[in-house]
């Protein structure tokens, strides 16, 4: 070892005669000779106020931990070799006896933020003993390497793809794709996900009415507005006709447009009204009508009056509601039918429409029950409707074409075929005038866009429902537009509800293994698609609860 190295290394630091900064003491303190022990000749804290003993204990505890540290440090300096105190100088500089300062020096510099983040005290200082984040001591050149994830292979992934030639993407390219798709669905980026979003005044007032949200209780979570496709949360209640049961077939039912009421009439020669309540339905009225089997039954659009047809005559009943009364209508003067069955009404309540034989039908005056004009199309008539606004009447013929005729001007404005019909049996359309439904005898029930409907000879429809296999004799519409009611006569259990526009069926109706529907002959849904309502061959007109819509 060098001569000046050793001069250096000064024996009176191991005696302790220069104290460190922590073990400095105060000049109340400083009683003890250079030689011996430190002493303190007046303690601070015996002068302190006896209403702190707890905090002068600390302190005395703390000074004497200091003492006991800075003696065994003594003691094992005094063996050491002047070599391997040298080279602890050399590595570890002049501050031995100071470890809070060896301590700093390992942990390295801290960046001093120079922006007020606002945190308390106790956060800074667990932020200043955090050590720095190291660099990697070497890094893999195969980890750099992109790698590419197949999109053809994943039906999730095929969807993401904007071209065919984009069936490989990179790891990154496949994350910003999946981002951009996650903000196409919200909306925007949400505001969890913002990193750089300063909290603001705003933020405080959230927070408050987070609060303010979490001291009540109730219900904070709605259904959706628009009703999901697969499964329809239904209910089966108690039958319409519970307290006038009837073993004939129920050949009309029909909910009142503006009261909670159900029309159920058949082929006993009744026409029953019963309040809707889904637990009893007490029966309101029965209007019976001797020798009269009734074809069809149904409400004016006012709801005023209730018009029936016959199965084999040519008089038309209209019961007037208001003043009680049944009127018989013997003679339409220019309608030359023998018999009169079916009928529609127009949904502002200013037309009827019957349907004759040879391919006419007839439109009368809802007021005065005049002709007003009549129409004919090619083959039989099979099934007639009005359009939503009143003004046009889709009419399917026996031969698979469908004719669309002007309400004012009496002539028709196109002619379509019905894709992969035989011969219609069955035509509806919907209440927000969107869509068009034909049934054919083979099962399959065509949904159409109106507005090509009304320019194609060959319009190609939506969707095409494959569901029933024997002719459909039935289809409804819901108020809201959502839900398609198909149904065939021909078969039991043959009815299902159509989810609209997804033009699904529902998974979960009907029950095959109940087995109660039985064969199907009228459908209806009420007003605000509160209640679902068909009677079929066995004189019972089942009655469903839809969950989702929470009025009548």
């Amino acid at each position: 070892m060098p001569p000046e190295r050793r001069s250096r290394t000064r024996p009176d630091r191991r005696a302790g005669a220069r104290p460190d900064r922590k073990t400095r003491m105060r000049p109340d303190d400083r009683a003890a000779g250079p030689d011996g022990p430190l002493q303190k000749a007046a303690p601070s804290f015996q002068r302190k106020s006896p209403a702190r003993p707890r905090a002068a204990a600390a302190v005395v505890a703390a000074e004497e931990e200091r003492r006991l540290r800075q003696r065994n440090r003594q003691t094992l300096e005094e063996g050491k070799p002047a070599v391997e105190r040298c080279l602890e100088e050399l590595v570890f500089g002049d501050v031995v006896d100071d470890e809070d300062a060896l301590l700093r020096r390992l942990r390295g510099p801290r960046v001093q933020v120079q922006e007020d983040s606002g945190d308390s005290e106790v956060e800074n200082e667990a932020k200043d003993n955090f050590p720095p984040q190291k660099k990697p001591v070497w890094l893999d050149e195969e980890d750099e390497d992109e790698e590419m994830v197949d999109m053809m292979n994943n039906r999730f992934r095929k969807d993401m793809m904007k071209n065919a030639s984009e069936n490989k993407l990179s790891k990154d390219e496949l994350q910003k794709r999946l981002k951009e798709e996650f903000q196409h669905a919200m909306g925007g980026v949400p505001a969890w996900a913002e990193t750089n979003k300063r909290k603001t005044s705003s933020d405080d007032e959230s927070e408050e009415d987070e609060d303010d949200l979490l001291q009540r209780t109730g219900n904070f979570i709605s259904t959706s507005t628009s009703l999901p496709k697969g499964i329809l949360k239904m209910k089966h209640c108690q039958q319409a006709n519970a307290e006038r049961p009837t073993t004939a077939r129920i050949s009309s039912v029909q909910f009142h447009p503006r009261a909670q009421v159900v029309m159920v009439a058949g082929l006993d020669n009744a026409v029953s009204l019963f309040q809707v309540d889904g637990k009893t339905n007490p029966k309101i009225q029965s209007i019976y009508l001797e020798k009269f089997p009734i074809f069809k039954a149904c409400f004016s659009a006012n709801g005023e009056e209730v018009l029936a047809t016959s199965t084999h005559s040519k008089v038309l009943y209209v019961y007037d509601m208001l003043a009680g009364k049944l009127i018989p209508v013997h003679q339409v003067r220019g309608l030359k039918e023998k018999i009169v069955r079916s009928f529609e009404v127009s949904p502002d309540g200013s037309f009827l429409l019957i349907n004759g034989v040879a391919g006419y039908f007839h439109l009368l005056s809802m007021k005065t029950k005049e002709l007003l004009g009549s129409m004919k199309i090619n083959g039989r008539i099979a099934a007639s409707t009005f359009s939503s606004d009143s003004k046009k009447v889709y009419a399917s013929s026996g031969d698979g074409d469908v004719y669309v005729w002007d309400v004012n001007s009496r002539k028709c404005l196109n002619r379509f075929v019905d894709e992969g019909s035989l011969y219609g049996l069955s035509i509806a359309t919907s209440r927000n005038g969107q869509y068009v439904a034909c049934g054919s005898n083979c099962g399959v029930v065509n949904i159409y866009n109106q507005d090509s409907c009304l320019q194609e000879a060959n319009p190609k429809p939506i969707k095409a429902i494959m569901n029933l296999v024997t002719g459909v004799t039935s289809l409804t519409f819901n108020p809201t537009t959502e839900i398609l009611a198909i149904a065939s006569e021909k078969m039991k259990e043959a009815v299902r509800l159509v989810h609209l526009p997804s033009c699904t069926v529902f998974s979960n109706f009907p029950v095959v293994k109940k087995k109660n529907i039985s064969l199907v002959y009228t459908m209806d849904f009420s007003p605000r698609s509160g209640y679902f309502a068909l009677g079929n061959e066995k004189g019972k007109a089942l009655m469903y609860r839809l969950h989702h819509y929470s009025d009548f």
